[in-house]
């Protein structure tokens, strides 16, 4: 991890295009600035987590979607068979 000390106003430039800058610091909280292309989603930790634990149940849920049709169509194939 690299650890960069920075005052008011300053700045840190990641790559290219995407600046962080500190625009104010009360008590224990920072307020961050971030300039970036809108194709860089930016998100809280806490959110970026929530939405990968959504993203992989709703990939579990369709897993197990996929499996119930096929077993239905597995079913219907044999009915029409017989």
């Amino acid at each position: 991890m690299l650890v960069l000390t920075r005052k008011m106003k300053e700045a840190i430039q990641i790559g290219d295009d995407i600046e962080i800058i500190v625009l104010s610091i009360q008590g224990d909280q920072v307020k961050l600035g971030i300039n970036a292309p809108k194709h860089v989603e930016i998100h809280r930790k806490e959110v970026y987590l929530a939405i990968q634990a959504e993203n992989s149940a709703a990939s579990f849920a369709s897993k197990t979607s996929l499996e119930r049709l096929n077993e239905q169509l597995k079913h219907l194939k044999g009915g029409k068979q017989a």
